[in-house]
């Protein structure tokens, strides 16, 4: 095989596995937010939620959290600003373990369930974001994300710290242990 040529198998597949990450870090958070929208006990069940674990009002981070998730699924999925949607979904996932699954440990067959399964999400979500969106995506076909890999890993794992870090700092109040 030619040197061209490898490399040309190399690009392809860098971006069958971006495309894989993508429909499915992007499939499961949509599949999220539309669950808060039209599931179970929609926005208001969320937000009843929200407000018990102590993220307040709950009803505004409820219609954040679903439109959040619901635009990150889609630009994954589609492959769009795909470091941007990478650092939302990363500061998703911190807000929920800092909220909800840091005192449970590490397993998430622990009770209350651990942090593993958002850690992995995130963690792929920052990988993804320095892989960008590969070549079957709309920040390829349009030239939109254009940036060297090391940005996109700053963006999604940088942004999505800070944005996590922001809103756990605004709208975060834990209820009193008891």
């Amino acid at each position: 095989m030619t040197t061209l040529a490898t490399a040309h198998h190399v690009a392809t597949s860098v971006s069958i596995a971006a495309l894989i990450l993508r429909i499915t870090l992007g499939g499961m958070i949509l599949a999220h937010g539309m669950n808060k929208l039209f599931g179970g006990g929609r926005i208001a069940g969320t937000a009843g939620w929200f407000d018990s674990i102590g993220m307040k009002p709950g009803k505004l981070n409820a219609w954040a959290a679903a439109i959040t998730e619901v635009g990150c699924g889609v630009f994954l999925i589609v492959g769009l600003l795909t470091p941007l949607a990478c650092a939302g979904l990363v500061a998703i996932m911190i807000v929920a373990i800092v909220t909800v699954h840091l005192k449970n440990g590490f397993f998430v067959f622990n009770a209350g369930q651990g942090i593993e399964y958002c850690l992995v999400v995130a963690l792929a979500a920052v990988a993804l974001g320095g892989l960008g969106g590969g070549r079957y995506s709309l920040d390829y076909v349009t030239g939109i994300w254009t940036y060297k890999a090391w940005i996109g890993f700053v963006v999604a794992g940088g942004l999505g710290v800070g944005a996590a870090g922001l809103q756990l700092l605004a709208l975060y109040r834990p209820p009193p242990k008891g």
